[in-house]
């Protein structure tokens, strides 16, 4: 249990130095265009509103389009929103129950997030680079060494 709850954390922290890397260039967007650098980083905050939402928890505020470019902003809601993961997740293993919606189980449910944020991760490095803002190979390779993190 307490594994789990620490992998999440990880990945959050991860999360939060990505964002911090990419502080200054948060209107860049790929070639292919989609969200921009910003928009990424509230469409995670959002996702994971939308399924704690369900189990009517206490959740921090949305991100308005206005603030997508708000780094500040983006941090801290990333750090509620993950905080109300964690809670959810030690809640879960605790009494044994799942999200009402997401049926597996609440390990696949965290699977399921990282996939998701990851996801993004590649997507924001990627806008990154084409805009000309190329993260430094120290910071590409911190995103993945999961033991300084």
């Amino acid at each position: 249990m307490t594994e789990l709850i620490e992998v999440w954390q990880i990945h959050n922290r991860i999360n939060l130095f990505l964002l911090e890397a990419a502080k200054d260039n948060l209107a860049d967007v790929s070639a292919s265009k989609g969200r921009t650098v910003g928009a990424q980083f509230a469409h995670m905050h959002s996702v994971r509103l939308a399924w704690l939402g369900q189990a009517k928890l206490d959740l921090p505020a949305k991100i308005s389009k206005a603030d997508y470019l708000n780094s500040e902003l983006l941090k801290t809601s990333l750090i509620a929103s993950g905080e109300v993961v964690k809670k959810t997740l030690i809640s879960s293993l605790e009494s044994g129950k799942n999200l009402a919606r997401f049926k597996p189980s609440i390990i696949a449910f965290i699977a399921y997030l990282i996939s998701h944020e990851s996801h993004h991760r590649g997507q924001i490095t990627l806008a990154l680079k084409q805009s000309g803002h190329k993260l430094d190979q120290k910071t590409s390779y911190a995103l993945h060494d999961w033991a300084k993190q």
